[in-house]
């Protein structure tokens, strides 16, 4: 995977206000002074909203942080925020999570994980139009759950995954394709990270932070 610098860049996060995300924006904004940070969360209340706005408290007072609250299963929204801001690099961790709550609610898990997903993948795609630069790379969460019921740990890059046991596991695993279609397609770089275990990530060039993932790399022309 090749090295992506992030000085001087304006990075997007979905899912800002969630746990990953906000610590990703405050991480990215104390290692470097010359970014700009988008985020964008729908405030929904899957869980408590005033955590999530706790989280944002810690972030609005910062001169270069921009909040947008909204979904990014609005299309209309998702393409002005990348007209608007331009952003050099993406990470996508908006999505409907909970392999027992998609049973109950199927609608939220088609109408973040897929439409929202699909809703990025186009802005990344168009960003290169009329000669523009466009977005360097794209980072989105894939998810442990796409393993589905194997039983093998940890878990291996050359596992199985085509025996999803819930909807939120297929709809992270259509992320996975549907991202691998893209960066082949349009030539959009892009990696995932799975939610596994407890190790530090490695995001763009030196950002590190202490999180319950995996360091997994995916689909880079």
């Amino acid at each position: 995977m090749r090295k992506v610098e992030f000085k001087g860049k304006t990075i997007l996060v979905t899912g800002v206000a969630g746990f990953i995300g906000s610590n990703l924006a405050e991480r990215l904004l104390a290692e470097e002074p010359t970014i700009k940070v988008v985020g964008i969360d729908n405030m929904n209340d899957y869980y408590d909203v005033e955590i999530k706005k706790s989280r944002l408290d810690k972030l609005l007072h910062q001169h270069n942080f921009i909040f947008i609250q909204g979904s990014i299963a609005d299309k209309s929204l998702i393409e002005k925020l990348f007209a608007e801001y331009q952003p050099e690099l993406v990470v996508n961790l908006a999505a409907q999570a909970g392999v027992r709550y998609s049973i109950t609610n199927p609608d939220a898990y088609i109408e973040s994980n897929l439409i929202g997903f699909y809703n990025i993948l186009e802005a990344c795609r168009h960003s290169y139009d009329n000669g523009n630069s466009g977005v360097e790379h794209l980072v989105y969460a894939s998810s442990s759950s796409v393993y589905g019921s194997n039983k093998k740990v940890p878990y291996s890059t050359d596992d199985k995954v085509d025996n999803p046991v819930s909807l939120y596991a297929a709809t992270k695993k259509s992320n996975e394709l549907m991202a691998h279609a893209y960066s082949k397609l349009y030539n959009i770089p892009s990696c995932k990270r799975q939610v596994l275990s407890s190790k530090k990530w490695k995001l763009f060039s030196s950002v590190f932070w202490q999180i319950k993932s995996s360091t997994f790399a995916y689909s880079t022309p």
